[in-house]
């Protein structure tokens, strides 16, 4: 059997078990601009030879590598970071070798320890320091020189190459032997090995990805409307023009992305009525998501909304109070959509020939066609689907939510976001998929830069501890970025049902603290709405089948909460990422604390999880996290009160009432 020409029997450095990889290096992991990626390898070789570890990276727009050293952490684990300093992709490898010279420089320490003559030892350091003089950019000279010729003045050579040519003479200089055993123990040498190694037989490892997003992608606020329900009239029909009367509002509470379910042209046929009624009454408007009329299809305006100027002008305005306006994708159609029409091979059919109407069972939705992604014209359908998210990159949108994108193919996933971020490289995608945990990873994974959650069915102090830590501790933090809400415009939780005012507070709270990405269904959370259609989770009366009448002038004590943590959020760095997080040890089961410092930040949280009894505990704060001494008082100042309580040690007394506030927010001021 011949030795198989794919193997390098020079290489000898074995590379794995590289941390974060995903999938192989199929997927690439996240950060934001100004995030550290920190990195690690098993990295090591047979024999007991010295090894030189590099990490190497570079942006997408640089032409050259840039190289940092790892670090040996212990027992054959290497590490190293660098900082991702803008958007867009980096790609980074490891690559390693055998150090002969510093093995060679160990071999020596032993033998010299050991009394031994290392005469024919200096013999080859002086070879190895050739090698680093040439690489300096210098020539190795002989002595020689050819007859006839007169010798030519000598050029000034770089300060190293000098000192190199010294170091090679010494070790050879039997004379000065004592020196040269000095100089091959110092630093001076180990210096200049490092400086210009002997990279020989190098193993490299696959290259790996960073997707860099902007800084929205780490920290953002989101906020809920439907703009048919923004009039201040009862009765009245929403407008664009309408919602831009409500940002002053909205900005004002501290909201940052204005997310609008579709608004796009809403199909006739079939369409539903109050409560998903399957009879529409006469003047009904049908829901936003049954997307498509003779009035066109997911490129097209709602005409009662207003027109694309006007909605291009929402975003303009938006823009003027630090807003972005996120709109809806909902792959599907109504029966009166133009594809329904031009394109009935995107749609799959019944035996009789009847389109299938989308169906979720025992749900039906007999006013939706489901785009049918096995089509034999799929490739077409593709590209359709991304002329439509140019189309919206061009009237201003950045960002993008998606209805059910888990119901998609994820490779289509992966290629229409990648193929829009080549022309829009600022665009976000949100991933609306509530569904099983892999699928929402593969999602994550493929390029959605936010996701949804199971915050909203997380309650208990010991499932939301659960949840977190596998969020922030394990391999999703290099992917997934939680995007947490206590409800949407299709989830009641049964945890709200009841209308009690402390489950709000505290639900609103902790989405808004524990993940850095959070949002609200605007109006109808605030208003803290609850009644649910009998035995569901969902509401009666629900805003997707009806125009709602908002008093857009009412505040409560919910209100005040969201505007004053919203401010809070935005002045704390700490709140402003979501894998900071540690959990503190709370002698109550309710009763949940958790750390986030950024830098000099440091917050401590304090949530009684309980909306119906006071409770009390002793937090135990891990002060040496803090840089705090045992017998050191320190300031523990609540920023949602104003209140200020000096502390001291680890263990300290905590006391909540949910009908006062359930919650401390304390920054730690030494």
């Amino acid at each position: 059997m011949s030795v198989p020409s794919t193997i390098s029997g020079q290489s000898r450095v074995v590379i794995e078990r590289v941390s974060p990889e995903l999938d192989g290096g199929k997927f690439p992991i996240k950060a934001i601009p100004g995030d550290v990626v920190a990195v690690e390898a098993d990295i090591f070789a047979d024999g007991h030879d010295y090894l030189a570890v590099v990490l190497v990276y570079k942006h997408a727009d640089d032409t050259a590598w840039t190289e940092t050293g790892m670090a040996l952490l212990g027992n054959d684990r290497w590490g190293a970071s660098f900082i991702a300093e803008k958007q867009g992709r980096y790609t980074y490898t490891f690559e390693a070798w055998i150090d002969h010279p510093a093995s060679w420089q160990h071999e020596v320490h032993l033998k010299v320890a050991d009394g031994q003559r290392i005469t024919s030892e200096l013999l080859a350091g002086a070879n190895y320091v050739d090698g680093m003089l040439i690489r300096a950019g210098g020539k190795i000279t002989t002595g020689t020189k050819a007859k006839g010729k007169k010798k030519a003045e000598p050029a000034e050579e770089p300060a190293d190459v000098k000192v190199l040519r010294e170091m090679a003479a010494l070790f050879r200089d039997e004379s000065r032997y004592d020196e040269a055993v000095s100089v091959a123990e110092s630093d001076q040498f180990t210096f200049y090995a490092a400086r210009y190694p002997e990279r020989q037989h190098v193993t490299r490892y696959h290259e790996l990805g960073v997707e860099v997003d902007r800084a929205r992608a780490g920290f953002s606020t989101w906020y809920c409307l439907f703009p048919r329900s923004a009039a201040r009239e009862e009765g009245k029909h929403g407008t664009f023009k309408d919602v831009e009367a409500l940002l002053p509002r909205i900005s004002g509470m501290g909201f940052d992305v204005l997310y609008l379910p579709p608004i796009h042209p809403i199909g006739t046929a079939h369409r539903k009525g109050k409560n998903n009624s399957v009879i529409c009454q006469p003047g009904e408007p049908g829901v936003p998501y049954g997307i498509g009329s003779a009035e066109g299809g997911h490129d097209a305006i709602h005409p009662e909304l207003g027109t694309v100027d006007d909605f291009k002008h929402l975003i303009a305005i938006a823009a003027n109070y630090d807003m972005e306006v996120a709109m809806d994708l909902a792959i599907q159609c109504s029966p009166d959509h133009p594809w329904a029409k031009d394109h009935p091979e995107w749609f799959r059919k019944r035996p009789d020939g009847t389109i299938q109407y989308a169906e979720n069972p025992p749900k039906k939705y007999q006013d939706i066609y489901p785009v049918y992604f096995e089509t034999e014209d799929w490739q077409n359908l593709w590209e359709e689907l991304k002329r439509v998210l140019l189309v919206w990159a061009s009237w201003g949108v950045r960002i993008v939510r998606v209805d059910n994108p888990h119901t998609k193919p994820f490779a289509f996933w992966e290629w229409v976001i990648a193929e829009v971020k080549k022309e829009f490289p600022d665009m976000l995608f949100l991933a609306e998929a509530f569904t099983k945990p892999k699928v929402m990873q593969e999602l994550a994974k493929g390029g959605f830069a936010h996701s949804y959650t199971y915050y909203t069915w997380r309650h208990t102090k010991q499932e939301l501890e659960e949840y977190m830590t596998e969020l922030t501790k394990g391999e999703m933090r290099y992917y997934f970025r939680p995007n947490f809400w206590p409800t949407t415009h299709d989830i009641n939780p049964y945890s709200l049902q009841g209308g009690h005012e402390p489950q709000f507070l505290i639900r609103y709270f902790m989405a808004a603290t524990l993940s850095s990405n959070y949002g609200i269904y605007g109006p109808s959370f605030e208003l803290m709405e609850h009644v649910p259609f009998p035995n569901k989770e969902e509401y009666l009366n629900s805003e997707k089948y009806e125009i709602r009448y908002w008093d857009w002038e009412k505040t409560n004590k919910l209100t005040y909460l969201i505007t004053l943590v919203n401010r809070i959020r935005r002045e704390n760095a700490a709140l402003q990422t979501t894998n900071n997080l540690t959990f503190c040890t709370v002698n109550d089961d309710a009763i949940m604390a958790y750390l986030k410092i950024s830098g000099t930040n440091r917050l401590l949280t304090v949530v009684n999880t309980d909306g119906y009894s006071r409770r009390a505990g002793i937090v135990q704060v891990p002060i040496w996290q803090l840089g705090i001494a045992p017998d050191q008082a320190y300031t523990v100042h609540d920023l949602l009160t104003g209140a200020y309580y000096t502390w001291q040690g680890e263990q300290n007394y905590v006391e909540l009432d949910p009908y006062v506030l359930p919650m401390h927010l304390f920054r730690i001021e030494v």
